[in-house]
């Protein structure tokens, strides 16, 4: 299995192939988000949140604590590696405590973002885990 280093470096590379192959299909407005998701998604919100002492969690600083129920309800490498759930699980798990925060603090709802660009930004962040989840299983 990979290392986090190798991992990171991998995801980093690919990430110049990912903005181009989509200036070649025709994104341009998109890139941004794309680009900030798959950084998001890389740095933030990789498969090993799963382990409280990884550098993805350390990252998150002083919001790290925020990720230790998250280490007890996934085991490393279980479904926090699935290609497809492991990004979701992270994205609903992020959300809950998201919402619960904003709820408390009273927040207004503002309004969502467009799916011209929200969609970008859920393939970046998706693009990533599914390079790491496909080099640990190299």
């Amino acid at each position: 299995m990979p290392g986090h280093k190798t991992h990171l470096a991998a995801e980093l590379a690919c990430l110049p192939l990912c903005l181009g192959a989509g200036y070649g299909l025709g994104l341009r407005e998109e890139l941004l988000p794309l680009g900030l998701g798959y950084l998001a998604g890389s740095l933030f919100l990789s498969p090993d949140l799963d382990l409280y002492h990884s550098r993805p969690a350390r990252r998150w600083r002083l919001f790290r604590a925020l990720w230790w129920p998250y280490t007890r309800l996934f085991r490393h490498r279980g479904l926090s590696h699935h290609p497809l759930l492991g990004p979701l699980t992270r994205l609903l798990y992020l959300s809950l405590w998201a919402l619960g925060v904003w709820t408390l603090a009273g927040l207004p709802r503002g309004e969502p973002p467009p799916a011209a660009l929200a969609l970008p930004f859920l393939a970046g962040l998706l693009l990533p885990q599914l390079l790491h989840v496909l080099l640990d299983r190299l």
